[in-house]
């Protein structure tokens, strides 16, 4: 029997992009294509980019690079496969470039260039398709594209205009993953709360019933299948309350990732977003009197063009008394094609560097005292394997998503797998990474 083509794929960016790197690895090992960890043991390397920010051009422009001269034949897909004039100019023995979320153009690609001979066998894919997440978690994109026009942001240039997954498909991957063996799923897409405003709220038959694409009845939904559900990318709308309410039940978990950005009513207009601070206040101040144990994640760019000293206190004083838990801090870029490259005021590299290590340096304090706060109390916590480095499991709380927020490191004989999750009593620690004990 012939060997079956070999293929290496690199993903970089976000979650988002990672979700169609394993559709497309789904596809093609159910096709009979191998995968491979190195270049070397690759016929071919597929290059999934990222072209949000300038500095992620470069990281993806330096991929491909090195994917051409460690194997000498890729494709390039992504969201800068939008710029193919850029990839084409920087790196001309490319094979194909495509867009983002493309993938029959993707698998053609692949078809064109290394032919498929062996005889594909369906059960080369899992159940749950082929993910490159560890098996006790997973992605979840409710939809493409974005309808918001904020000025810094070249998204809906990239993706397009939002297009909604109709609720029972969502519904069907999402039991797929947890019949085999998904305990965490993480529901992304670039505007979480969105989700089935452009079809309508459309019905869709699940099971023996009609479920709208609709933010809460999906969540509904989701919370009936027995594992953890993680919300990101959630916009501040009024009807997120209802949501929080699911989370007081523990249908949902008590977590919301919202990009925020920032603060001052005058950046946020500059921005094109939501600027009335009081009431995202007053929203925040609601959704815990519903829900107490909710942890906000957000993130927030420093330095954006008209950005002021008086701005950025504003910003920093509004994280303390919001009480965000976990925050991410973005340096502005002049993205081109981005609006704000217009805007007037742009700041000083240097003081947009000054601006971000104070934030840091809020944040970090916030963060230490939070975890001081969690001294004591005994939480549920999902593991995520052997740290080698801790010499120690790593877990999360429900505080928590991976990669980017905190662990809690527990030092213990038992032995434990991936995905479960066990009661942990929290005995120091410092930041977002604390210590514990199994209870």
């Amino acid at each position: 029997m012939a060997k079956a083509p070999t293929i290496g794929v690199v993903s970089l960016g976000c979650p988002k992009a990672l979700v169609d790197s394993e559709r497309i690895i789904t596809r093609l090992r159910g096709e009979g294509y191998q995968l491979s960890g190195s270049y070397e043991g690759a016929d071919l390397v597929l290059v999934n980019t990222c072209g949000f920010l300038d500095s992620a051009k470069a990281e993806s422009l330096s991929a491909i690079g090195e994917a051409i001269a460690e194997n000498g034949k890729v494709i390039v897909t992504g969201c800068l496969g939008k710029e193919e004039g850029l990839i084409r100019e920087a790196h001309p023995k490319v094979l194909e470039v495509t867009g983002p979320h493309q993938y029959e153009a993707v698998l053609g690609a692949v078809h064109t260039h290394l032919p498929q001979t062996h005889d594909p066998k369906i059960d080369l894919v899992p159940e749950g398709g082929y993910r490159l997440t560890p098996r006790h978690y997973a992605y979840l994109k409710i939809s493409e594209g974005c309808n918001n026009r904020c000025s810094f942001c070249i998204i809906p240039s990239i993706r397009g205009d939002l297009v909604s997954r109709p609720a029972n498909a969502v519904l069907k991957e999402a039991e797929g993953l947890v019949k085999a063996g998904v305990k965490e799923l993480l529901v992304i897409s670039q505007d979480t709360s969105a989700y089935g405003v452009d079809v309508k709220y459309a019905e869709s038959k699940w099971k023996d019933r009609q479920v709208r694409a609709r933010f809460y009845d999906l969540c509904k939904e989701l919370g009936e299948l027995g594992a953890w559900v993680r919300l990101h990318y959630v916009y501040p709308y009024p009807h997120v309350d209802e949501v929080v309410g699911l989370m007081a039940e523990g249908k949902v978990l008590p977590y919301l990732d919202i990009p925020f950005q920032h603060a001052s009513t005058n950046v946020l207009r500059a921005m094109k977003r939501p600027a009335n601070q009081d009431k995202v206040l007053d929203r925040i101040a609601k959704w815990r009197s519903i829900c107490p144990d909710l942890t906000i994640r957000s993130s927030f760019i420093v330095g954006f063009p008209g950005e002021t000293e008086e701005d950025f206190e504003t910003l920093l004083d509004f994280i303390e008394h919001a009480e965000i838990d976990r925050a991410g801090c973005f340096k502005y870029e002049n993205v081109e094609g981005a609006p704000s490259r217009d805007l007037p005021g742009h700041v000083d590299q240097d003081e947009i560097d000054e601006r971000y290590d104070r934030f840091m340096e809020v944040q970090t304090a916030l963060a230490h005292a939070r975890g001081q706060a969690m001294i004591g109390k005994t939480v549920d916590a999902i593991c995520d394997g052997w740290d080698d480095d801790a010499e120690a499991f790593a877990f999360r709380t429900k505080a928590d998503a991976p990669e980017i927020d905190g662990v809690v490191l527990v030092q213990t004989e038992a032995d434990l797998d991936q995905g479960d999750i066990l009661r942990i009593t929290i005995t120091g620690g410092e930041g977002h990474e604390l210590t514990g004990v199994l209870k």
